[in-house]
């Protein structure tokens, strides 16, 4: 069993998306990092949809050709039925040469994970992190729970400093109580579980069995109802789908009641009720988190940085988290290395860094929940992003808005922004029927 080590540079509580890159930039560029995490992977989690924006961020760790090798599902894009309209998105249409990917998480993160151990990051699963004594300012004493090999060994060791990325449990947001649950009429719940043999919704905008994947290639369908809305992605070997549904819905359930809910919605939902119709609910797979949306007024500062879901977490109707997490896991990592680089300068350098990371989460609030200049979204700054992205993002990301009904507000930031009428109607494709 190897020991953790008693000092290093850069200390990473968790080990998914934000934690393993942000641990392999740093390993990469020579930093002494350590990450600490709770569980062993490969480990569950949600969110299996990727959109191809991701690869930039892949590259940049140089772990692209590794998620290449794995063979997840190729999507081409996404199919929405919302409010009884029907859209959708081919990748493909905006000059994407690569594509989008339904990937299971739990192997997809392994590989993150493994990549960063390749590049020289030491990691440790089995350590819970207790709490992170800041009173010497320089260096940050992170207390641990070492349970590997069935003990439980108590241990500190001391850095320059501290990355949170521990997920929705958003450690440091927690001991600063600086972490905001929104309360709105958009306070919503996830449930999510897994089928096998479900059909799909193929970029042909057909049903499918499984069987045909390697013909016809899958897209990512999203569906609204009532006041929420479902997901169905097919993996290799069974297919997510996600409900999310006001917190009243299942107020006072418990867990029993909560998945026959779920069951009795899939079966009785247009399109979904068709896709499932000869597939079998795997048993024991249903999830749940409660109150999900919630963000951090403090995200950083001169020797803590908080990433991915750490800091903030929106809806995962665009599929934003993951790609949040590389982001942010880019932007705190660049700051830290010029910190270690003029350490006087460090406060200014993770203000900026902040900046960055408040501007993209309140991007993503305003694209997908429609939150104009409240629940930490600065209309000024996400209007400066729009300006600043790429055109083939920026117009993926527009017409995407146009696919539910909670995106007007961010249209209007991007129309004061300047943007919105270079890309009207473009790669928009609107649609009568789907033949599931």
């Amino acid at each position: 069993m190897t020991e953790i080590p008693k000092s290093c540079d850069v200390v990473v509580i968790g080990g998914g998306p934000a934690g393993s890159s942000a641990a392999t930039h740093l390993a990469l560029a020579g930093i002494e990092v350590v990450l600490l995490e709770r569980a062993v992977f490969p480990r569950n989690q949600v969110g299996e949809s990727l959109i191809p924006h991701f690869w930039k961020f892949t590259d940049m760790t140089q772990v692209s050709e590794k998620i290449k090798q794995q063979g997840f599902l190729a999507k081409a894009g996404g199919v929405t039925v919302w409010n009884d309209k029907i859209h959708q998105i081919q990748f493909s249409d905006f000059g994407y040469t690569r594509p989008g990917l339904h990937i299971e998480r739990d192997i997809f993160d392994d590989i993150l994970l493994e990549h960063a151990i390749s590049c020289g990051a030491k990691i440790f699963n089995q350590v819970a992190v207790k709490k992170v004594d800041f009173s010497d300012k320089n260096f940050p004493v992170i207390s641990f729970i070492d349970k590997r090999n069935n003990c439980n060994n108590g241990g500190e060791i001391r850095c320059q400093y501290v990355i949170d990325a521990s997920g929705h449990s958003s450690f440091l947001a927690n001991q600063f109580k600086t972490r905001q649950t929104i309360s709105s009429q958009l306070n919503f719940l996830s449930l999510w579980g897994y089928f096998k043999n479900s059909r799909y919704v193929g970029v042909d905008r057909q049903s499918h069995s499984e069987s045909e994947l390697e013909n016809i290639k899958p897209v990512t369908f999203v569906m609204s109802f009532e006041a929420g809305w479902i997901w169905h992605i097919i993996l290799r070997g069974k297919t997510s789908v996600g409900l999310i549904v006001p917190t009243s819905r299942t107020k006072g359930m418990d867990g029993q009641q909560r998945a026959d809910f779920f069951k009795q919605t899939c079966e009785t939902l247009p399109y979904l009720s068709k896709l499932l119709a000869s597939a079998q609910f795997i048993d024991g797979s249903l999830q749940y988190r409660p109150d999900y949306s919630y963000y951090s007024n403090n995200i950083c500062g001169e020797n803590y940085y908080c990433i991915g879901d750490a800091a903030a977490f929106v809806d995962p109707v665009f599929s934003h988290g993951v790609q949040n997490a590389f982001y942010n896991a880019a932007v705190a990592t660049l700051s830290i290395k010029e910190s270690l680089k003029n350490k006087k300068h460090r406060l200014r350098y993770s203000q900026l860094c902040e900046s960055r990371m408040q501007q993209f989460y309140g991007f993503s609030r305003a694209l997908a929940l429609g939150d104009f200049g409240s629940n930490g979204v600065n209309p000024g700054l996400v209007k400066n992003l729009i300006k600043s992205l790429p055109p083939l993002e920026l117009e993926l990301i527009l017409v995407a808005s146009e696919m539910t009904n909670r995106s007007d507000n961010f249209r209007q930031l991007a129309k004061e922004a300047g943007v919105l009428d270079k890309f009207k109607g473009k790669g928009s494709e609107w649609i009568e029927t789907l033949n599931l």
